[in-house]
């Protein structure tokens, strides 16, 4: 599956896919698209949910993708001034037409969840899971499972922090976003670390990387949990892949989310700017953050990508 958005680059990402799966035969691609966060001409963003611009966008993705349907289809935010069930009447009659074969939604609370989904079955929810991050365990992922949606977790690797490759902030280049975050302050980034200095030494103890552990122990959450780690280099690609061949016992599994439990986590997963975007929307963000909440892996982290 290639996970991309018409907000990345801006747009550029959705082109360079459509160049890369050009001539190959469509059934044997599946791709997954974002819509909904869209930028003025002062670059800007805000986030539109209307039904105008669902259609607009699909339109236009397509056209960069160079494709007569997307396999599914997100909702990168829901708009605070449309209604859910606005924005998925329209999503629905694209499924009707053809267009898009699937409906995904992306951080969504449980009631719009719920009503998202009566109006049409959504396949997917993404939304942020990881050893670090776990906050959807106590009431969206237990839905999700109620109603049969499947779990796009991003950020498995907590930002690249799980991944073992950053030991300190000074590993993370000057003008990496994720030292303005709060996770990454000083305090709270050393005592973040503590966690993944437990899941390395049980990693190395089993012959695998500390990014492989965290998302071997991702995978085994379910069938219905597809993690998206990103990378720009082949290596780590390998590397993650491989995870998918790495059985843990119950004991394992136990001990893991034991240590998971009792960490300590400092700090927000984002700081106020970027909640801004990951919350209601109401309020514009300058372009360059998405790029950077996009295309994490692509601005000095090897091994994570975000969503």
């Amino acid at each position: 599956m290639l996970d991309t958005s018409d907000v990345y680059g801006p747009f550029t990402n959705e082109e360079l896919i459509g160049r890369a799966i050009a001539g190959i035969p469509r059934q044997k691609v599946i791709i997954a698209t974002k819509f909904g966060l869209v930028l003025d001409a002062s670059y800007n963003m805000s986030v539109d949910g209307s039904r105008k611009h669902v259609r607009e966008a699909c339109e236009a993705s397509l056209k960069r993708l160079g494709v007569n349907y997307i396999d599914l289809y997100y909702l990168h935010r829901k708009d605070p001034a449309t209604p859910i069930e606005e924005t998925m009447a329209e999503l629905k009659l694209l499924v009707e037409e053809g267009k898009i074969r699937h409906i995904g939604v992306s951080e969504l609370t449980a009631s719009d969840l719920r009503k998202a989904h009566a109006i049409h079955p959504l396949t997917a929810l993404q939304l942020e899971w990881s050893l670090f991050t776990r906050d959807a365990e106590d009431e969206i992922i237990p839905l999700c499972r109620e109603l049969g949606i499947g779990i796009v977790a991003y950020s498995p690797l907590g930002r690249g922090v799980l991944s073992g490759q950053i030991k300190s902030i000074d590993d993370l280049g000057e003008d990496d976003w994720r030292r303005t975050q709060p996770r990454f302050q000083a305090g709270a980034f050393e005592k973040n670390l503590e966690l993944v200095k437990q899941v390395h030494d049980r990693a190395v103890a089993k012959g695998l990387t500390p990014g492989q552990l965290a998302l071997a122990w991702l995978l085994a959450q379910g069938e219905d949990v597809v993690p998206i780690p990103g990378t720009k280099r082949l290596q780590y690609l390998e590397e993650n892949l491989a995870a998918n061949e790495v059985r843990l016992s119950p004991q394992e599994l136990k001990e893991l989310t034991k240590l998971a439990d009792a960490a300590q986590v400092v700090g927000e997963r984002y700081d106020p700017v970027l909640m801004q975007v990951r919350g209601d929307g109401s309020k514009p963000v300058g372009w360059e953050m998405i790029l950077m909440v996009g295309e994490g892996s692509r601005r000095g982290d090897s091994t994570e990508s975000t969503e």
